[in-house]
């Protein structure tokens, strides 16, 4: 178990990195762009489409990692308020709903995926781009997300998590004066 763990996790980290790459080319790419187009007087055929499918790419690949490093926005003020138990129950609930939606959004971003890559499809932009091909990182991301989820719920069921990464036995208060000393970098 702990392999699959490590091994998920590791996955989920080169997402990372590899969509923070995506992100940086594509900032390369866009400033290529403006000196072509502004500077040069040239069109420009593929930056537009590489950039939008860059940062798509980068969106869907991405999201692993943001959820191994709880780098979603959430909204916490329920699980303060809940005791451990109410914690865990909300915890799995949350978990069990999302990846059920992520398993659904992996299969139906396959079947439009196949439909891409079996009629041939092609963008309308000059550089007539394979849509198959960044169409691809839509069911590669949602496998992997649900993957990650499957993880996380192993990590909660197995108590190597608390709930939320809330320490278990932590108020509202406790949790509140924690953040705020971690906002102030620990001055008190």
């Amino acid at each position: 178990m702990d392999q699959f763990i490590r091994g998920v996790t590791l996955v989920s980290r080169a997402c990372g990195v590899f969509a923070a790459g995506l992100i940086a080319v594509s900032v390369v790419v866009v400033c290529q762009m403006v000196f072509v187009r502004y500077v040069l007087n040239q069109t420009t055929i593929w930056q537009t489409d590489f950039v939008t499918y860059g940062l798509v790419g980068a969106t869907f690949i991405g999201a692993p990692y943001l959820l191994l490093s709880r780098g979603h926005v959430n909204v916490d003020v329920l699980p303060l308020y809940l005791g451990q138990k109410g914690r865990y129950r909300l915890a799995m609930v949350s978990m069990l709903m999302a990846l059920f939606f992520c398993l659904a959004m992996t299969v139906l971003t396959t079947q439009f995926w196949h439909e891409a890559w079996s009629n041939n499809w092609r963008s309308d932009s000059m550089w007539r781009a394979r849509l198959w091909i960044p169409y691809a990182v839509m069911p590669i991301g949602m496998a992997l997300i649900s993957l990650q989820y499957v993880v996380e719920i192993i990590k909660l069921v197995t108590g190597r998590e608390p709930p939320f990464g809330l320490p278990p036995k932590a108020t509202a208060e406790d949790i509140a004066r924690m953040e705020a000393e971690k906002a102030l970098g620990g001055a008190s």
